[in-house]
C-alpha cells in the first residue's frame, strides 16, 4: 500500500509549478482559452472556498489570481445534462440531454462551433460523456479520450466499437494489460486507480495538454481538459496523502434533515448503506472517513496535473493572452446528509467551483458573492473572445458582473428523470437573498432559508408561515419555464408531502 511518505514523494516529483504571473494582453491578438474542468468536484475542495486542509497548492495558487464566483451552480447535478449546458449554453430540456448517456444532437452547437473562427486550433482531452466518446467531433480537431469500454454500447451506428481511447494506448505503451473480463481488450475504471501517479489519467491528460499548448503557441487555440477525477472510483495512488484531520467528516454528517425529505433521497441513502457504496462501509463513520481521505487524494492527483499544464502555458509565453477557467460539471455529497455522489438538490451536489482568469482585462482578483449559473458560461467566454452576438443562447454574458454592474438574479436548476429509472423530476430556484426552493413533480418539495440554515437541515416548504414565500418562488419558477419552453408540471400548492408508506 502506498504510504503517506511515498505519496508525498510521488506528488512532489510531478507537481512543481511556477507562480502564475499577471501580464497585459498583446494588442490585436486573439485570446486563447484553456478550460480546465473536473468531474464531481465539491466547491469546498480548495482554500478559496474555505478548505485549507486539502493538499491542492496549484488550485489554491490559481484561485489567488482569478475572479472567484462564490456561488456557481450547475444546470442539472449529473454528468451528461450538466456537460451539455457547459458545452452549448443551453438547458438540458432544450438540447435533449435529459439524463446520462444521451448523444448531443448535431443541431445544437458546441463552443468551437459557436465561435466559428477557423484561425483557432481546437482540442478536447478527457471525459466527454456527450456521445461517441473516443471520436473527434463537434468542432474539436485534436481529441484525446480517456474512457472507452464503459461507453461502447452508446456509440452511433457505424462507429468502430473495437477502437480504443488514447489513454488505453498509453497504458499499453507502458506494458499494462487490459483487465476487463466482460469486455475484451479493455481497461476497467478501477485499473487506473492502481497505477502510479505518472500513469494516472490526470497525468496523461497533462502530458497531452502540454504537447498541444507548445505545438500551437504560434496561433490562437481553444483547449478543454476534463479529468474523470475526483469522480468514483474513490481510489488512487494518493489515498494516504491526507491525514484523517486533513479530510474530516462533513459538518452536516450524518445530517438527515428535520421535517419531510424526498422519498427518492431516502432510498438513495438506504441504498448506499446497503450496497456498501464504492466498497466503503457507509453504515459507520469510519467508512465515510476513509472515502473522504481517498477523495481528497484524487483532488491532489488532479492538482498536480493542472500544475504541469499551467507550467507549459507560462513556459511557452502564452499566459498573458490566455483565458483560464476552472470548474466542475457537478458536485459531490461526500457524506453530507449521509449521501454520496450527486443527483440531489442539496448544495453539495449542485454548487461547483468557478474560477476565471482574464489577464488582458486587467481584472484584479476578487470574489463575486452573487449566485451565477453554468448557463452563462458559454456566452461569457464568447464575449471575452470577441464574439459579441450570443443570441439564441439561454444565458447571458457575465462580463458586466465582473465589473460589479450586473444586478443579482435568480438561478435555476433542473432534474429530468431517466425513463428507465423511477423517481421525480424537479425544478429549483436559488435566490440572491438566500432562499432555495425545490419543487418535485411527484415527491416531497423542499424550501431552505440558507441564511439561517446553510447546512440545509430544516425543510420549511410545508410550514404554513412560509406559504407566501413558496407562492412567490413558485411564480419565479413558472416564469423560467415559460421563458425556456419547459413543460414539466409543477405540483399543486397546499398539499401534504407524499408518504413513504
Amino acid at each position: 500500500m502506498t504510504t503517506r511518505r511515498t505519496a508525498l514523494q510521488a506528488l512532489g516529483g510531478v507537481s512543481a509549478a511556477p507562480g502564475i504571473l499577471r501580464a497585459r494582453r498583446t494588442p490585436g491578438d486573439k485570446p486563447n482559452l484553456l478550460f480546465l474542468w473536473t468531474d464531481q468536484q465539491r466547491a469546498d475542495s480548495m482554500a478559496v472556498y474555505g478548505n485549507t486542509r486539502y493538499r491542492v497548492p496549484v488550485w489554491n495558487r490559481l484561485a489567488a489570481e482569478c475572479v472567484v464566483f462564490d456561488r456557481c451552480y450547475d444546470a442539472q447535478p449529473v454528468c451528461t445534462p450538466a456537460r451539455s449546458c457547459v458545452m452549448t449554453g443551453t438547458w438540458p430540456h432544450q438540447n435533449g440531454c435529459l439524463h446520462n448517456n444521451i448523444r448531443l444532437s448535431s443541431g445544437v452547437k458546441t463552443m468551437p462551433e459557436l465561435l466559428d473562427d477557423s484561425n483557432y486550433r481546437t482540442g478536447y482531452m478527457g471525459k466527454w460523456h456527450l456521445g461517441d466518446e473516443i471520436f473527434a467531433q463537434r468542432g474539436f480537431e485534436d481529441w484525446r479520450a480517456i474512457e472507452d469500454g464503459i461507453y461502447q454500447s452508446y456509440y452511433s451506428e457505424g462507429r468502430d466499437k473495437a477502437a480504443r481511447s488514447a489513454y488505453h494506448n498509453f497504458l499499453l505503451s507502458h506494458g499494462y494489460k487490459p483487465d476487463d473480463r466482460r469486455n475484451a481488450n479493455s481497461f476497467t475504471r478501477n485499473f487506473a486507480t492502481r497505477v502510479p501517479v505518472e500513469h494516472s489519467k490526470p497525468s496523461f491528460l497533462a502530458q497531452e495538454a502540454e504537447k498541444f499548448i507548445l505545438k500551437n503557441r504560434g496561433e490562437p487555440w481553444m483547449l478543454y481538459v476534463n479529468t474523470l477525477e475526483p469522480h468514483t472510483p474513490f481510489s488512487s495512488a494518493l489515498n494516504d496523502l491526507h491525514t484523517p484531520e486533513e479530510a474530516p467528516l462533513q459538518k452536516n454528517y450524518p445530517g438527515v434533515p428535520a421535517g419531510p425529505e424526498p422519498i427518492a433521497y431516502k432510498k438513495r441513502r438506504e441504498g448506499f448503506a446497503r450496497d456498501r457504496g464504492e466498497s466503503f462501509d457507509l453504515t459507520k463513520a469510519e467508512g465515510w472517513h476513509r472515502m473522504h481521505r481517498n477523495y481528497a487524494g484524487l483532488c491532489s492527483l488532479v492538482d498536480q496535473a493542472w500544475g504541469r499544464i499551467l507550467w507549459a502555458l507560462e513556459a511557452s509565453g502564452q499566459l498573458e493572452n490566455t483565458i483560464i477557467v476552472h470548474t466542475s460539471d457537478h458536485g459531490e455529497m461526500m457524506g453530507s446528509h449521509s449521501l454520496m455522489a450527486k443527483s440531489v438538490m442539496y448544495e453539495e451536489a449542485v454548487r461547483v467551483p468557478f474560477l476565471l482568469r482574464v489577464p488582458f482585462r486587467n481584472q484584479k482578483p476578487h470574489h463575486i458573492p452573487q449566485p451565477v449559473s453554468h448557463i452563462d458560461m458559454v456566452p461569457t467566454l464568447l464575449d471575452l473572445m470577441g464574439k459579441k452576438d450570443v443570441s439564441g443562447l439561454a444565458g447571458q454574458t457575465l462580463t458586466s458582473t465582473l465589473l460589479g454592474k450586473r444586478k443579482p438574479a435568480d438561478i435555476f436548476i433542473e432534474w429530468n428523470r431517466d425513463p428507465a429509472e423511477a423517481g421525480p423530476r424537479a425544478r429549483t430556484v436559488v435566490t440572491p437573498d438566500g432562499w432555495k426552493m425545490v419543487m418535485h413533480d411527484t415527491d416531497t418539495c423542499m424550501l431552505f432559508d440558507r441564511n439561517k440554515d446553510p447546512l440545509e437541515m430544516n425543510n420549511l416548504y410545508y410550514n404554513p408561515e412560509q406559504a407566501a414565500t413558496v407562492r412567490k418562488l413558485r411564480t419565479r419558477i413558472e416564469d423560467f419555464q415559460k421563458k425556456t419552453i419547459d413543460t414539466v408540471t409543477l405540483p399543486e400548492l397546499g398539499i401534504k408531502p407524499p408518504s413513504a408508506g
